[in-house]
């Protein structure tokens, strides 16, 4: 559990960095970030991070989706739900998540563009997730215990939601 926690940990952080340094700053988490610093200590310390290390637009605007699924992935491996009297298993909940999120881009009802490269990693990383540290434990119901690792299970659904741009 302890190299799960660190590798997840991990991959939140690089998500965070993305975020912060190279993605537009109408996001709620950048957001907070400027009331934190204030703008223009935030935009001159973007500007000098993002010019001495520029990336590619598939790690900007791909790979943190890749990684929160990666980590909501391996959240949601000991957990299942009931849905109309049957048990759904949480591990496919990511990737009807990201792939719901994509169609309502391509048809704009969220902000966003729908991207097949998003799919494309949003699946591999799932994959990862899916098949890195088995899961030997029996599925429990997800609200039947809110133990630390349910609730960190839950928030983790959640961070989309600081990743949300405002028009």
């Amino acid at each position: 559990m302890k190299k799960e926690s660190l590798l997840m940990a991990m991959s939140l952080l690089i998500s965070l960095y993305i975020y912060v340094f190279y993605r537009t700053e109408r996001t709620l988490v950048n957001e907070l970030v400027v009331r934190l610093i204030s703008v223009e200590v935030y935009s001159h310390v973007k500007a000098i991070v993002s010019q001495s290390l520029p990336i590619s637009d598939i790690m900007i605007y791909s790979m943190p989706e890749g990684l929160w699924i990666f980590c909501i992935t391996l959240t949601s491996k000991p957990y299942y739900n009931r849905l109309f009297s049957r048990h759904i298993n949480c591990l496919y909940i990511p990737l009807i998540f990201c792939l719901t999120l994509e169609i309502l881009q391509l048809f704009h009802v969220t902000n966003g563009r729908f991207d097949f490269m998003d799919i494309l990693v949003f699946v591999l990383f799932w994959l990862l997730g899916r098949y890195t540290f088995p899961n030997s434990c029996k599925k429990q119901h997800l609200l039947s215990s809110l133990d630390a690792k349910t609730l960190f299970c839950l928030a983790s659904y959640g961070i989309v939601y600081f990743a949300h741009v405002f028009k």
